[in-house]
């Protein structure tokens, strides 16, 4: 019995010799933001349980760093189990938990983080931050890292464009904090054809992953509360920083210098500050064997986030961001040496874009919660080549989205829930380039939405969302009735059927397909899925979509259709006339297989068959070009972990996805004259290769007396396969050639956290 006290007594104390820190966790209704008092909270690797307080907090001091999973469960509310959590000597584990009223206790509900409940029952994924410095070759960027997901397909290594389901890129949606925003991404050109801007794309994030809380990513069947979105949605959000202590990173590595701080504005009244600052280059991969082209690239950022909670009048919340890029080619002095078309010209291309916002939450009459957000973002991209003193290639394009958001929500009776709100977005953008003529134009288009969503939970095996949206466009003075509806079924405890359908529509997010009268392209959404809970820690699921499009801009009697340009310039503006007769349809089915990173392993596997096609003016259907017919991934990793707190990891990717389409270029010869030009007179004949990739990611964190830090090693393309970019004339040959995407691309960095 002594000998036991002894070592009673030495536990404790064993604990406090390791490396600790504190875990702060508040739990609120998901619906109306209550705090809910009297929850079970537990760490089972550590067997650590407490009891939530009248305001909704947990807190442990003291607790030993490396991975660890939060068990939840409260009465009247479904238990909850917190996955992929990692503790670090630098920094408090702060998280902010959502959950969800039930009749009765269902089985446990899985999750990998916490934050914001997606408000969808299918179609949707939650990103961490965590995910983002785990998987290898994301580079931190949450958009790269969706290529991971079933259905979705990177369109070139240089950018984080995506196609959804086979959609269009241009038919994704950037929000920022619940709200539309321009697109928040470097170097728009990236990877795109002839070195045009894209709408929706760029190099990377400008916001930093040190910035960013959870990212919802949704791919079809949207719920009521988003609008103006056809082919995926990349809804971001912020976090608070700490504030009850300083924290610094500082991340070093071969594309730039990244650094972040954050900490009490006042520790008595709860306000925090949140900053981070990035700058970029490209020189010391150029030294490491990466060629991009002979092209300079820089950029730099600045985000920020202050947070003042107040005792009555609910959190006010002030953000911003700004960016801006360059890419500037110059051709080797001695013309000799030139190898293609590109080396004719000077190239420079300059971006900038800028963000301010505000957020306001506050509960009302305990029953209810009020959440209103305004943001005002920008972007200018000014592209130049030049032949000598002349000229000769010149695009430019701005915008600026004036947008705010308004909603209210809470209990309506019993087991009802209700969310109805607005959403207006002042839209104003323009156009002005030179290619083989002058065009310059502008519009601007005000839309308004507003929506309203009842969810029923009152079945501890069926509940169902429904909702509908009134979307407003002022360019093409239309307006819609739009509903959504999602349900889920238990048929065994850990068997889950889900249904969705949603009607949508969007304005062309480039300068595609916009003459008046320019009415929104359209879409219905169907999605019927199935999952199978292995248990706590692994899943399968499958999702069949069928998505019906319509109002698409196309041409009488070429084979063209908005489904199958995105890039500024891809047609130079000249093709599409104001016939918006033109039909789609994307159909697929998606195979999935995940395992939460548990005893050192996880992973995501998935398989995707999918047609997207477009209907021509003959009335049949034919492949668009997005229409690679099946998407494979395999994204898993190991990590060992020691008693000192120093966690060892490799994870790799394997991507394999079918070749896109693409017009055929015809060359013809008459009286020493070369003529070239896409056959627009046949569908997209031209078939490329499949792409394949493999990535790696190897890391050790250790942890040290003030802080911990992390050398980690991403290697994008390991076999270094040249993948096919995109077919196209090069004056300077004669021939058709063929751009190869980038190949292997070493990422070394090193990130200290104090």
């Amino acid at each position: 019995m002594k000998l036991l006290a002894l070592l009673s007594l030495l536990f404790p104390l064993q604990l406090l010799a390791q490396n600790t820190q504190t875990i702060k966790i508040q739990l609120r209704d998901e619906i109306n933001g209550q705090a809910i008092s009297g929850a079970t909270v537990s760490i089972p690797k550590y067997q650590l349980q407490s009891v939530s307080d009248d305001q909704g907090s947990v807190r442990w001091d003291g607790v030993p760093v490396g991975r660890l999973e939060i068990e939840i469960s409260a009465l009247n509310y479904g238990k909850k189990i917190l996955k992929e959590l990692l503790l670090e000597k630098s920094k408090q584990l702060i998280l902010d938990v959502e959950l969800q009223q039930v009749s009765r206790e269902l089985h446990a509900v899985t999750v990998s983080s916490a934050g914001n409940t997606i408000p969808a029952l299918l179609s949707a994924e939650k990103i961490t931050s965590e995910q983002i410095f785990r998987y290898p070759a994301t580079f931190f960027d949450p958009a790269r890292l969706t290529m991971t997901l079933p259905g979705v397909a990177n369109t070139n290594d240089q950018a984080n464009n995506v196609s959804v389901r086979g959609n269009n890129p241009s038919y994704i949606q950037w929000r920022l904090e619940g709200v539309e925003i321009v697109n928040p991404n470097h170097l728009s050109n990236a990877g795109t054809f002839a070195d045009k801007p894209a709408a929706v794309g760029g190099g990377t994030n400008i916001l930093s992953a040190q910035m960013l809380g959870n990212m919802n990513f949704l791919s079809g069947a949207f719920p009521s509360s988003y609008g103006n979105a056809l082919g995926g949605i990349f809804d971001m959000n912020l976090r608070a920083g700490n504030a009850e202590k300083y924290q610094h990173v500082v991340q070093v590595g071969l594309i730039g210098v990244d650094l972040s701080s954050e900490g009490p504005i006042n520790k008595r009244k709860g306000s925090s500050y949140l900053v981070n600052y990035r700058y970029s280059f490209t020189g010391l991969l150029g030294l490491a064997g990466v060629n991009f082209g002979g092209e300079k690239i820089d950029f730099q950022d600045l985000s920020l986030y202050l947070n003042f909670p107040t005792k009555r009048a609910g959190t006010f919340s002030f953000f911003g961001m700004g960016g801006v890029s360059s890419n500037i080619f110059a051709p080797d002095a001695d013309s000799t040496k030139w190898e293609s078309a590109k080396d004719l010209n000077n190239i420079d291309f300059n971006a900038r874009m800028g963000l301010v916002g505000a957020k306001h939450q506050v509960r009302l009459w305990n029953k209810y919660q009020w959440k209103t957000v305004v943001v005002n973002s920008s972007s200018e991209d000014l592209r130049n080549a030049y032949t000598g003193n002349q000229n000769v290639d010149y695009d430019y394009a701005a915008k600026n989205y004036l947008s705010f958001s308004t909603s209210f929500s809470g209990d309506l009776y019993k087991w009802w829930a209700f969310q109805f709100g607005v959403n207006l977005s002042h839209q104003f953008t323009k156009f002005n380039y030179i290619d083989s003529g002058e065009l310059f134009y502008s519009y601007d288009n005000l839309q308004v939405q507003p929506y309203v969503r009842v969810s029923n939970r009152k079945s501890d095996r069926f509940n169902y969302n429904v909702g509908i949206m009134f979307p407003y466009y002022s360019l093409s003075q239309s307006q819609y009735a739009e509903p959504r509806l999602s349900a889920s079924y238990y048929l065994l405890p850990k068997h889950q059927v889900k249904v969705a359908y949603g009607l949508h529509s969007q304005v062309v997010n480039s300068r595609v397909g916009l003459y008046l009268p320019n009415k929104p392209s359209r879409s219905h959404h169907f999605t019927l899925g199935y999952q199978y809970d292995i248990d706590q820690k692994q899943s399968v699921s499958v999702e069949a979509y069928y998505q019906s499009m319509f109002n698409l801009t196309r041409f009488d009697s070429l084979y063209m259709s908005v489904m199958n340009g995105y890039e500024l310039g891809d047609f130079r503006g000249g093709y599409f006339l104001p016939n918006q007769k033109n039909q789609g349809r994307n159909y697929g089915i998606e195979f999935s297989y995940k395992r939460y990173l548990e005893n050192g392993f996880f992973a995501l596997a998935n398989a995707t068959f999918y047609k997207s096609q477009f209907k021509a003016f003959d009335g049949k259907f034919y492949d668009s070009r997005y229409s690679g017919d099946y998407i494979y991934n395999i994204t898993g990793g190991k990590e060992w972990e020691t008693k000192k707190g120093k966690i060892v990891g490799l994870n790799t990717r394997v991507n394999w996805v079918g070749g896109f389409r693409d017009y055929f270029i015809d060359v013809t010869q008459d009286n020493g004259v070369t003529y070239v030009g896409w056959r627009l007179d046949q569908p997209l004949t031209v078939k490329y290769d499949d792409y394949f990739r493999v990535d790696l990611r190897a890391y050790i964190k250790t942890t040290k007396k003030k802080g911990s830090e992390t050398i980690s090693l991403d290697l994008q393309n390991l076999t270094g396969r040249e993948n096919v970019g995109y077919n196209y004339f090069d004056i300077f040959t004669g021939k058709i050639e063929q751009k190869k995407q980038l190949g292997l691309v070493p990422m070394l960095n090193y990130r200290w956290e104090f």
